[in-house]
């Protein structure tokens, strides 16, 4: 008779190696639901993706905790993993067009967005791995110890729900009368709203890119040992295209909140000026970590440099022309007449001018204070003037009376935020490093934001939340810039 150990020893191997045969026989089964429309098959798919997401949570954990001897067992689930992602998010790309022609063939314009949307994210997962793998077969060439870093992690405890969710949205099958065992479960996760769909979508691209981003960030430089030898201008040409291409991005995304805006999805905006945010903070980090804000030995220092441009242009659309449209948008879709004949052009200008202005400054400041911003940074600014917005879309589709006084509340805020970014006497921390020195701050956010992001009360959550840092500099005036510039802890 084997002991428990012994069993549970057994069990690592087929927690690794059983996931790519559950997600196949799921494969298979959504084929037949394509073409019989089988409820059956689509509740067995449904569980065979159940069972692989929760193979894919523990089996880290039964090989840490019982198979430590196998030194390849990291690898295996690496490649597991690979094997898996390839399968499942390519299938429900294909379900979700099959679903718009044959389930819902009238369907609207944001579930024919949402389709293409679930083609991108299939697109960045697969990219994702084999950039990822590629990154780290140069670090183990170069014989440096691949670590797990948070948001890589993250990335993987995500991956495999979100596949499950979009299983079972995709291939849904209505049933009229008696159901079967489970189906009112699986089909209550199947009829989401695909207003929560692009939600959870949205944040699962944000950490699909910050994890390539901290590839980059870690192990970019080893790679350009290979490839440039010993060219050092070359070097730091390759290497400026890795936080430019974060700084397109975070350009991008204020496009795309802007665009959800015109849908009137204004928390999917928010999360898109959030994902700028993010953007906005790995482009400078990554730029300080591959060393592109030293200038090379026999160069004169430029305060102005096309990487710093670049970076206010990005920030320009993101955080000062975005935040305005948006606000345009949300104010000439008020039910009353007397909001929507106001000049709103007048702030959402004055509010893009100042930002700008304060961009113009923080470009050309020759005396910059470590760790801190003068004025109120555009990023913050951004998302300070934009959250009672999404309170103000839930008052007015509520009918509530008060939705009259929030909107001139919106107004003057727009105004009084201008001021605040151009008052440099004023210092802000620099709350990405202060999030990075502080892990338990991020987290306690993020998952605040996970769970009131469902919930009516979002706007209230991310208004208090900038609320605080508008008032933080009465506290973190005492902070000294040394430590304000600090980007992790001391013992990290």
């Amino acid at each position: 008779m084997l002991n428990k150990k012994e069993v549970l020893t057994k069990i690592t191997p087929i927690l690794v190696y059983g996931r790519p045969l559950l997600v196949f026989a799921g494969l298979l089964c959504a084929v037949a639901v394509m073409l019989n429309r089988n409820p059956a098959l689509y509740l067995a798919g449904s569980m065979l993706f159940f069972t692989s997401m929760v193979f894919d949570l523990v089996d880290g954990w039964f090989s840490a905790r019982f198979s430590p001897e196998v030194t390849f067992a990291e690898l295996a689930d690496r490649v597991m993993d690979r094997i898996v992602y390839s399968i499942v998010f390519p299938l429900v790309s294909v379900g979700a067009m099959w679903r718009l022609h044959y389930i819902v063939p009238e369907h609207t314009r944001l579930e024919l967005l949402h389709a293409i949307f679930v083609l991108l994210v299939c697109v960045t997962v697969l990219i994702r791995d084999n950039f990822a793998h590629f990154m780290r077969g140069f670090a183990i060439r170069q014989s440096q110890e691949p670590e797990l870093q948070e948001l890589t992690r993250l990335r993987t405890g995500v991956a495999a729900p979100l596949g499950l969710l979009l299983y079972m949205h995709v291939f849904y099958i209505p049933v009229q009368g008696p159901t079967y065992f489970f189906y009112d479960i699986v089909a209550w996760l199947g009829n989401l709203s695909v207003r929560h769909l692009f939600v959870i979508e949205i944040l699962f691209l944000i950490i699909n890119f910050g994890s390539i981003a901290v590839y980059c960030r870690k192990y970019g430089t080893y790679c350009l040992d290979v490839l440039c030898f010993g060219d050092v201008r070359l070097r730091r040409r390759i290497l400026s295209i890795f936080p430019n291409g974060l700084t397109v991005m975070n350009a991008m995304m204020g496009l795309l909140g802007v665009f959800f805006a015109y849908q009137a999805k204004m928390t999917e905006a928010y999360m898109f000026l959030i994902g700028a945010a993010v953007f906005d903070k790995l482009d400078g980090a990554m730029a300080r970590k591959l060393g592109l804000t030293e200038p090379l030995p026999d160069s004169q220092v430029q305060h102005i440099t096309f990487g710093g441009v670049m970076d206010d242009v990005a920030d320009a659309m993101s955080f000062c022309i975005a935040p305005a449209w948006i606000f345009y948008i949300a104010m000439s879709g008020h039910p009353e007449a007397g909001i929507r004949n106001l000049p709103l052009y007048v702030p959402a200008l004055v509010y893009a001018v100042c930002g700008f202005a304060r961009l113009v400054y923080f470009t050309t400041d020759r005396r910059p204070i470590p760790g801190f911003f003068k004025g109120l940074p555009t990023p913050a600014a951004a998302l300070f003037v934009t959250a009672p917005l999404l309170i103000l879309v839930q008052v007015d589709a509520g009918g509530q009376q008060w939705g009259r006084v929030l909107a001139y509340f919106c107004i003057a805020l727009m105004l009084l935020t201008g001021v605040l970014m151009n008052i440099y006497r004023v210092h802000y921390i620099h709350i990405g490093r202060f999030m990075d020195r502080n892990p338990w701050f991020t987290w306690t956010n993020l998952i605040l934001m996970l769970v009131f992001v469902f919930t009516p009360y979002f706007g209230y959550l991310v208004f208090f939340q900038m609320l605080l840092y508008l008032l933080s500099p009465l506290i973190t005036w005492r902070v000294e810039p040394d430590s304000a510039a600090m980007e992790t802890c001391e013992n990290g």
